[in-house]
């Protein structure tokens, strides 16, 4: 474990520190609300869902494990494609009545306080 540590601690940014990954990895919860879909949406809008859930966080991950600015500035620019997609999608989800109006309304908001938070180290990162 300590190697593991060690390890970890070279790694120049620590994703879990971010806001905008803490949020995205409740974003990616949407797996469960996504279920009740109807089944011919299962290759469909469900996948199209789950895809943008995931890769807003998994793309802040593996931003924050590259070295150089660039590399990391363009994986934040994916999360947050991935989560400006995901507002539209569960926008879409909810007009054809796959999620409950309710669910519709918390994930959209969810997803646009995602955006916002990337947007931060996005400007921050570009006057650089």
């Amino acid at each position: 474990m300590a190697a593991e540590l060690h390890l970890f601690e070279c790694m120049p940014r620590d994703h879990r520190k971010l806001d905008a990954f803490k949020l995205a990895d409740q974003l990616a919860l949407v797996y469960r609300t996504t279920s009740e879909f109807p089944a011919s949406e299962r290759y469909g809008l469900q996948s199209q869902v789950r895809r943008a859930a995931v890769s807003t966080p998994t793309n802040i991950v593996e931003g924050c494990a590259r070295e150089g600015d660039g590399d990391y500035l363009r994986f934040l620019d994916i999360a947050f494609g991935s989560s400006r997609e995901l507002v539209y999608l569960t926008s879409l989800a909810s007009r054809l009545s796959f999620l409950k109006e309710r669910e519709g309304k918390e994930l959209t908001e969810l997803g646009e306080r995602v955006a916002g938070a990337l947007a931060n180290p996005r400007r921050s990162y570009g006057r650089r």
